[in-house]
């Protein structure tokens, strides 16, 4: 018979990728009064946001659902996104912003997990985290920036399901293109997932609590400034390939009030893009 030390180490592949302690995530998160009233951790699923999606007409705001392993994530345009057991983050939470919010400005909550993720990692693992509008979280690797995370934000019913990926410890070796990159290869100060998805969770309770309270409203929550600031597609020379197939190159300029990319084409002319995917072509600043 195996000793617990031998049964445990069969558990994972790697020590160094041990699993997360629900327990204890429960325990600092889950408090009278706060945002996050249930945190489930699971060994594997397909999709987070499907499996939140699917119950959340039976769940209060604050659900968290978090899997050591997705099998089936998906990122934008259905895009899929795998990653090795116990490698990263993925977890997604049940967000009802309510009457407070005109339901106009729930869009914005894409923008806001990308700001409070991006905050958290800054405090809890001194690294910096740029954003790509509208949703793809960036690191530097040897001088090159890297997608090292994504957001999915879904209306389900009276509320958003928000999903956020996040590769921790992924090596060269396992990265599934060349433009990934990794905490780990961004030489994080803190690779341990335990007090990273606290830092992340409790940032974006910070930062959903301050918009909910303006009313959704992102300048006076500050959001929209801060957002501009660590938004590393401003001042770049993009390609937006729009749905429909049209495509837009133009220097980024701004983001609006209504979370849209301003882009200045070449002949000068203001075009605000909703949706789409984008480019960083060259730095123009």
């Amino acid at each position: 018979m195996p000793s617990d030390a031998s049964a445990s180490a069969g558990r994972w592949s790697s020590l160094d990728r041990p699993p997360l302690n629900a327990a204890a995530l429960r325990r600092s998160l889950v408090t009278d009064g706060g945002l996050w009233t249930s945190l489930e951790v699971v060994p594997a699923t397909g999709s987070t946001n499907s499996d939140l999606a699917a119950q959340a007409g039976k769940l209060p705001e604050g659900a968290v659902l978090v899997a050591e392993e997705q099998t089936a994530g998906r990122g934008r345009l259905d895009r899929s996104w795998v990653a090795p057991a116990r490698s990263g983050l993925f977890f997604s939470v049940l967000l009802k912003p309510g009457p407070q919010v005109p339901q106009e400005r729930w869009g914005w909550l894409t923008l806001l997990a990308g700001v409070a993720t991006a905050t958290g990692l800054s405090q809890a693992a001194g690294v910096d985290t740029g954003l790509k509008w509208p949703n793809d979280l960036l690191v530097t690797v040897d001088g090159e920036e890297r997608k090292t995370g994504g957001i999915l934000a879904e209306r389900v019913g009276d509320g958003v399901v928000v999903g956020i990926g996040l590769n921790v410890t992924l090596t060269d070796d396992e990265l599934p293109v060349d433009t990934a990159g990794s905490l780990l290869l961004a030489k994080a100060s803190v690779t341990d997932r335990d007090p990273l998805l606290k830092a992340v969770l409790r940032s974006l309770e910070q930062w959903y609590e301050r918009w909910r309270a303006a009313g959704g409203d992102p300048a006076a929550s500050g959001l929209q400034e801060t957002y501009a600031a660590g938004c590393a597609t401003l001042g770049k020379h993009v390609r937006a390939e729009l749905p429909g197939g049209r495509t837009l190159t133009g220097t980024a300029e701004a983001v609006d009030a209504d979370g849209r990319l301003v882009v200045r084409t070449a002949e000068g002319r203001h075009e605000a893009v909703g949706a789409g995917d984008v480019v960083h072509l060259r730095s123009v600043r």
